[in-house]
């Protein structure tokens, strides 16, 4: 089982917000998650955009995690190292 860090939509029309889950890559965007690792709400104030518990990013990453690109960037911005 292959398994991605990506984004599950989440919101009303133009007030999205996302979590940022833990899934097999074979399941589509809004199904069942394996894990949840944190938030990212675009539309609020820059310093509390995004939330993610570094520990459970840090362990599914270890263990083979493939984060898509727009959650690498999200990990950049909070300093979180991908190997």
């Amino acid at each position: 089982m292959s398994v991605k860090i990506r984004l599950k939509k989440f919101g009303a029309k133009a007030r999205p917000y996302y979590r940022i889950v833990v899934m097999d890559t074979r399941s589509p965007r809004d199904s069942r998650t394996i894990d949840e690792i944190g938030l990212y709400h675009p539309i609020e104030v820059e310093d509390q955009q995004i939330r993610i518990d570094e520990e459970k990013a840090k362990y599914w990453l270890s263990k083979g995690a493939l984060p898509s690109d727009t959650v690498r960037s999200l990990f950049n911005k909070k300093n979180i190292q991908i190997k």
